[in-house]
């Protein structure tokens, strides 16, 4: 099997002859032809397919399949001998005549595809000759962009050839996407942005690869889109992040070899797993497809992935300007108000505009009826782990007119931001995130986390709170890794991020005495810089003001000091909560003026009052009286660590 073309001085010379399996049926003949003399014997049923593969051609398609095979090694940057190697691997695929032959040339009584071996005597190259072993390695273009697999672990001739159905099907003139890409490939909305205008420049100045990097809620993949169709090129966007680990590098693979099939560029979602040692082989494969390719990962690109660094950018958060934009050029609709504060990204837009309607159908809208957008995109957002959407609102709270109207100014701040953002270049100038921060501080019970709540829920955004003791870990550099997570959550959703009992981790920064007071520095510098990047609604919970750190202070635009409740403030609470009893005893009145007089404790507690007394009487059988609150108070004076009065709480006379 050393026959075939010699080895010119710049490489292996190329077979003459007709092309396509025309040509191949005749270097076919010709190998059959040297095992009759070699042997002196013939094999009727070679002799007889071959007979048949001749007369039975059809010319014209056999020409529509060379030019195919001529195009896909322009487009790969193939050699002649590597595109006749591609046309042995695939042949038995193409024709099963040919499959025939190939298996009584290998010494088998039935079909069989090629072997190393067959194919290069087949592709004219000697079995001994350096380049049939280079085409074939791993950095070939025929194996680094996944035209030919070479199959098993034996000797290194015998070993099979393939060539994945994909490609096959190329050849035979059929575009069809591959199962394993099935689940993997998205839709994008692609959009002209500022941000966007250097990769255009690069890619139409011949970069290949680009990489953007897209913090969550960031429209990378918009950008990446719409630099493709800035240039008038099609895309194909995968998403890797839909994909399982084990099957990464296959899906990257087939992505690459896709999209140059099919002449678009290739945008790959999710891209940061491509940065492990694991898979640089598929980014390697990316860097060489010929057409571009642009990474969208979270992760800042890392200078030890590739020889060559390629270029990078950072993708924008819509403004709320662009978010509108975008819903009218979606749905040729205006809007909703509130739609603007929403931190959607064009694909979540898209699906809000989809979702909202399956929501019209299921709720039995009429066709006049107005789409539930809000609801949507509420939905289509997600909740997240410890996330609720409160059902209260302002007429559930009970605070003096000052704290109350701190509390709607921040409702108002968190509505309007994205267009007080638009109108100001400050934050972009300082490249820091424009968010709202504001700090509840007052005793237990003061209303803090309810109006964290109420905040919430007047802005129909979900209340993501947090709890800090799943957050700090004695673990160094994990309590960093758990805010990021944390942060990374809220950016990406539409929620008010609520850390309750926050000097837990807000505290005054120490002195630093020894190593554990250096980390527990770092993570307060990370939280500082965190919080400070962070573009939505920061709402921290502290019992105790004056342990908060002065460089958190200068972060926040809100601080809300919640008093123990005054008499007054306490009479309006009664009457909230027993507003809500269904059943009241006439014959046993609640003296509001004594309760607020004498029971002296915060809401939380005025609530649990009624609660109890609410049990108690339920238990009892009876309507809620005076005697059922009042016999209530002590247990939770008792609990809270109160001295009671002498003369206990009950209405004198």
């Amino acid at each position: 099997m050393t026959s075939g073309a010699a080895d010119g001085p710049d490489g292996p010379d190329g077979l003459a002859g007709p092309a396509g399996l025309a040509g191949l049926t005749q270097r076919a003949e010709a190998a059959v032809q040297r095992r009759t003399t070699a042997f002196e014997t013939q094999d009727a049923r070679a002799t007889a397919a071959l007979q048949v593969l001749s007369t039975s051609y059809d010319e014209e398609a056999d020409a529509r399949l060379a030019e195919r095979l001529d195009s896909l090694a322009e487009l790969f940057g193939l050699t002649e001998p590597e595109a006749d190697l591609l046309l042995a691997a695939a042949a038995a695929d193409l024709d099963a005549n040919l499959a025939l032959v190939f298996g009584l040339l290998r010494g088998s009584d039935g079909a069989l595809g090629a072997s190393v071996g067959l194919g290069l005597e087949l592709s004219g190259l000697p079995t001994t000759s350096p380049h049939g072993f280079a085409f074939l390695s791993d950095s070939g273009p025929l194996r680094l962009h996944g035209l030919v697999e070479v199959r098993g672990d034996g000797p290194w001739l015998l070993r099979e050839l393939a060539v994945p159905d994909r490609v096959v099907a190329h050849l035979a003139g059929a575009e069809v996407l591959e199962a394993l890409l099935a689940d993997a490939v998205v839709p994008t909305v692609p959009l002209e942005l500022t941000e966007g205008a250097p990769v255009v420049r690069a890619l139409a100045a011949g970069a290949s690869l680009v990489w953007v990097r897209s913090a969550a809620g960031t429209a990378g993949a918009s950008l990446a889109a719409g630099a493709l169709a800035a240039l008038g090129l099609g895309r194909l966007t995968v998403d890797l992040s839909r994909v399982t680990a084990h099957a990464l590098g296959a899906t990257v693979g087939a992505a690459a070899r896709e999209a140059a099939l099919r002449g678009v560029g290739l945008v790959v979602l999710g891209a940061d797993p491509l940065g492990s040692v694991a898979l640089r082989r598929a980014l390697a494969t990316l860097e060489a497809t010929p057409v571009p390719v642009l990474l969208v990962g979270r992760q800042a690109w890392d200078a030890t992935w590739l020889p060559q660094h390629p270029l990078t950018v950072d993708a924008p958060r819509l403004t709320a300007t662009q978010r509108r934009r975008l819903w009218e050029g979606l749905t040729g609709t205006a809007p909703p108000d509130g739609f603007g504060a929403l931190r959607l990204s064009p694909e979540q837009a898209t699906q809000v505009d989809s979702y909202s309607r399956v929501l019209a159908l299921a709720h039995d809208a009429g066709p006049d009826a107005p789409l539930d957008v809000l609801g949507a995109a509420r939905v289509v957002g997600g909740s997240l782990v410890g996330g609720k959407r409160p059902t209260v609102g302002f007429e559930d709270l009970v605070l003096p007119p000052t704290q109350e109207a701190q509390l709607r100014r921040i409702v108002a701040w968190a509505r309007h931001h994205d267009q007080a953002l638009d109108r100001s270049g400050m934050f972009t100038a300082e490249r820091k995130g424009g968010g709202i921060a504001a700090l509840f501080s007052g005793g237990p019970g003061t209303g803090k986390t309810l109006s964290a709540s109420v905040i919430a829920g007047e802005l129909e955004l979900d209340l993501f709170q947090v709890n800090l003791s799943q957050v700090v870990d004695k673990y160094i550099g994990e309590t960093e890794k758990n805010l990021e997570r944390i942060f990374d959550q809220a950016e990406s959703m539409n929620v008010v991020l609520f850390f309750d009992e926050a000097d837990a981790l807000f505290g005054k920064r120490s002195e630093v005495k020894d190593a554990h007071d250096r980390y527990a520095n770092q993570e307060v510098s990370y939280l500082l810089q965190r919080l400070e990047q962070f573009d939505g609604l920061t709402i921290l919970c502290t019992n105790l003001r004056a342990n908060l750190d002065a460089a958190f202070t200068r972060r926040l635009q809100f601080m809300v000091h919640f008093p123990d409740p005054d008499v007054a403030t306490r009479r309006r609470l009664w009457e909230l909560h027993l507003s809500r009893v269904a059943h009241l005893d006439p014959d046993d009145p609640v003296v509001l003026d004594h309760l607020a007089e004498r029971v002296e404790v915060a809401g939380g507690d005025l609530r649990n009052i009624v609660l109890a007394g609410v049990y108690d009487a339920t238990a009892a059988g009876e309507p809620l009286g005076m005697r059922h609150l009042v016999a209530a108070v002590p247990s939770v004076y008792q609990k809270l660590g109160l001295r009671m009065p002498a003369d206990g709480f009950g209405v004198p006379g």
